[in-house]
Order: structure tokens, then sequence, then C-alpha cells
């Protein structure tokens, strides 16, 4: 946490450098129009990396994917295996899998063309935000949208256009997590039966000083192995993302 709180200090520090040294720079680089668009350009990157984290965590489907992978060790019991590492690393490789469309269309309609100084910062913020969004009406719900629109009280939009970002990045975020909450809910179902048949066994035949965990685990795996279980589990999950 304390390295997250320093990030945009850090990223003052250096574009309060980077002025300076323009200022000393001989012709002083900010009294030409180039100059300061390097600067800006600078202090652009540094907000868009201090930022990076959250903009892949929540306005991806990074959130719905690293959720159900979380559940889904949980229903196995294997407590820490996999590891945090590797679900993480899956889920980053299942966003990047998932995201690729939205993010070649922001590099060739957004960032390309305001690289090579064809379109403007805003209008090239319009045509990035775009894609962006319409994959996030995609995945959020009529009621979620519904909801932030009466907190902001705002009238009833006519199209889709008419909302605010403000108001889709957090009911983007809802509809996420209620979803993958869903799909935790079928995974755990399998387990939890067998858990139950395990105990009611060993109850049954008066071992009560063994847990139920030790004996079902095994089978919980068999059972996760038989069924190909993480080919169904990926392909569940990309497919449950509407394009």
């Amino acid at each position: 946490m304390k390295k997250l709180v320093f990030l945009p200090i850090i990223g003052l520090s250096i574009f309060a450098s980077g002025i300076v040294w323009a200022q000393d720079f001989p012709g002083n680089l900010l009294s030409k129009p180039q100059g300061v668009s390097t600067v800006l350009q600078i202090t652009l990157l540094l907000t868009v990396l201090t930022l990076a984290p959250s903009i892949l965590i929540m306005l991806t489907s990074f959130t719905r994917i690293v959720i159900v992978f979380s559940l889904l060790r949980q229903a196995l019991g294997t407590q820490q295996m996999p590891p945090n590492q590797v679900l993480i690393g899956l889920s980053l490789f299942l966003t990047f899998f998932i995201m690729t469309p939205v993010w070649q269309d922001i590099n060739q309609h957004a960032l390309q063309p305001y690289l090579h100084h064809e379109l403007a910062l805003e209008t090239a913020y319009k045509n990035a935000i775009k894609p962006l969004r319409t994959f996030m009406l995609n995945q959020t719900r009529e009621k979620d949208l519904a909801l932030f629109v009466k907190l902001m009280r705002l009238p009833p939009p006519a199209t889709p256009d008419d909302l605010p970002t403000s108001v889709i990045i957090p009911a983007f975020i809802i509809s996420e997590l209620k979803t993958a909450f869903q799909i935790g809910f079928f995974i755990y179902i399998p387990f939890l039966v067998i858990d139950m048949v395990v105990a009611s066994v060993l109850l049954s035949m008066g071992m009560l000083m063994l847990p139920p965990i030790m004996i079902s685990l095994p089978f919980k795996l068999m059972l996760f192995v038989l069924v190909d279980g993480w080919d169904l589990i990926a392909s569940s999950l990309l497919q449950s993302f509407k394009f």
C-alpha cells in the first residue's frame, strides 16, 4: 500500500524534473509547441502507468475470471494450490485473450492516429473509450445501469451513447461481481455433494475423528480431472462474455 501511495508523488516529481530540464535546455524547450507536447505526453504516460492496475482490474474481464478461479480453489479444498501467482497469471492471460479485439480497436483508431498527429487528444480519447464502453455495456445488466442513473439523478437515457462513463463503470463492476458469484455457485454444487456424501459415510461408520476433507479431496480431484475441469472452466468463462 505504501508503494501505491507514493506512485503519484514519484510521477509528479519526475514531471517537475522534466520541466526543469526543459527550461535549462538550450532555447528553452517549453517555448516550442513540440516541447510542450513532449512534456504532456510524459505526464499522460506516467498517469496511465499509475492507474494501469486499477484499469486492468476494474475495466476488463479480469475481475470475473480471478474470482471464479478463487472460488474454484475453495470448492476443491486445496487451500493454496494452485498458488495465487498461478491463478493471477492465468487470469491475466485469459484477460489479454478476451480484451485483444478491444485493445486492437483502441490502438488502430485512437492511439496510432494520435501518435502520428492525425487526431487531437480529445478525439483520440473519444475513439479510445468507445470500444471499451461497448464491451462494458455488453456485460452490464440494465438493472445495475438503472440503479446508478437513479442515484446520479439523471434523465432516462434514450440510447446507450447518452450514458456517461461514470455510470457505466460502477454498473459494470457490480455486474461482473454478480456474474462471478453465480458461476462460482454452480461450480460449488458438485463438490459440495461429494463433501456431504463423504461426511455422511464417515458419520455412519462412526469415524468422527477423521476429517471428511481428507477423504473427499482425492474424490474431488479425480472428478475434476475426469471432466477436464480446467478446460471446461476456461471455455465457460470465455463464452460467458458477450461481444
